[in-house]
């Protein structure tokens, strides 16, 4: 968290920044874990005064906010990041803030709880070796059906991980893929060369229902109030979970079973045993 509908939500929430023209980038001094930044804070002030903002992009799980240089600044939000025009949930967890004018807003910052993101200044060879197709597979809202097949049906791995592997398809992470493979009644532990072509086709559909009903609903604000969007505004995907963070409710399809949690690759994965009948009983 973020995935993919949180860092589209951001996207689409720093679009008031287009036209803007760069006056000075602030790196707030803050006690906390510094997040990683490249290159060193000190060149910033040199390189990025007077360039323009001509359009704002998103790659898998990342914001670009795209230069006139032909540079991006590239902003990874990973654990709890937040791409963001104002409002910040606290001033002492800002760690990036760049200063704008001839745009309908000021600034953008970027947000960190944890202190586990990443803010890199990178020109188009850079974007291209750390998000280009040796390390990222094609988009979750892009593929195609067939490609989507192609690239997960012989695996010998399990499905629920599999679909957390960026290389194979990016921007769906741990929260949405519980919640599409529900939806298409799929159990998380089969091994990918175990579901049939008629369980991809309803996995394939699950995940861009799922994805775009997110971006509608501007993404999923937990328990921990972590993520919001552009302004500080929640996002409301969560009140549509049906398995994820669900354990031990009763399930919303089945009314029967109670929703199971159990541990995939060090990430929690929820499940309804009924609905999405396994190849082995798992114990949380």
């Amino acid at each position: 968290m973020p995935e993919l509908p949180e860092v589209e939500t951001m996207r689409r929430g720093l679009a008031p920044i287009v036209g803007g023209c760069i006056d000075r980038i602030e790196f707030p001094s803050i006690p906390y874990r510094p997040i990683q930044v490249s290159p060193d804070r000190s060149q910033w002030n040199q390189l990025l005064p007077g360039r323009r903002v001509v359009a704002v992009d998103r790659i898998a799980k990342r914001v670009l906010v795209r230069l006139n240089c032909g540079s991006s600044i590239v902003m990874q939000p990973k654990m709890a990041g937040m791409a963001m025009v104002s409002d910040p949930p606290s001033s002492s967890h800002v760690r990036l803030i760049v200063h704008l004018h001839g745009a309908t807003v000021n600034q953008f910052l970027y947000w960190d709880r944890r202190g586990l993101g990443t803010v890199h200044l990178w020109d188009a060879s850079q974007c291209d070796h750390w998000m280009g197709p040796d390390r990222l597979g094609p988009d979750a809202l892009a593929i195609s059906e067939k490609e989507f097949i192609h690239r997960f049906q012989a695996l010998r791995r399990p499905v629920k991980p599999a679909l957390l592997e960026q290389k194979l398809v990016a921007g769906v992470g741990n929260l949405y893929a519980s919640e599409i493979l529900f939806r298409a009644r799929v159990h998380p532990a089969r091994l990918c060369s175990d579901v049939s072509r008629i369980q991809w086709k309803r996995i394939y559909a699950a995940m861009l229902e799922i994805l775009l009903a997110a971006i509608e609903s501007e993404g999923s604000t937990l328990g921990d109030g972590t993520y919001r969007n552009a302004i500080n505004g929640e996002g409301s995907y969560q009140h549509q979970h049906a398995v994820y963070a669900r354990n031990d409710e009763p399930c919303v399809a089945c009314h029967k079973a109670t929703i199971v949690r159990f541990v995939q690759a060090q990430r929690s994965t929820f499940y309804c045993p009924r609905c999405q009948n396994g190849p082995h009983p798992i114990v949380k």
